[in-house]
């Protein structure tokens, strides 16, 4: 059993920066791929960036040098550092985890390959 607590989001203006962070209860943690998603009401979770065991990135194109995912071994805690921030980045921010061997490669940013989640935390990017 894997628990997820996400935080750190917020308002902000266009331009501005916001870090998230995901603790994830199970210890250790060394075999969890890690990602967050995010969506708006009634809306599919969209992969933002995930990062697997061995502390690959991966990212959609649309966060491409804005976004940097990174976890804290030591903490067990999982990071989204999001930078240039546009009004189209707003939503509900989940991050997500499941055993890697159960994450299909190149299927990271899949909201079907994760089995936990946080509760989300929600980011607001205004104009």
């Amino acid at each position: 059993l894997v628990s997820l607590v996400d935080s750190g989001g917020g308002s902000v203006q266009a331009g501005g920066s916001l870090r998230l962070s995901c603790v994830v209860s199970r210890s250790p943690w060394s075999d969890l791929c890690l990602a967050w998603f995010r969506h708006g009401p009634g809306e599919v979770r969209v992969g933002v960036a995930a990062i697997d065991n061995g502390g690959n990135p991966k990212y959609a194109d649309s966060v491409k040098g804005r976004f940097t995912i990174s976890k804290d071994n030591a903490k067990n805690i999982v990071y989204l550092q999001m930078n240039n921030l546009k009004p189209e980045d707003t939503g509900l921010y989940d991050c997500a985890a499941d055993g890697c061997d159960y994450v299909t490669a190149s299927r990271e940013l899949i909201e079907y390959e994760y089995e936990y989640w946080g509760q989300g935390t929600q980011v607001t990017v205004s104009s």
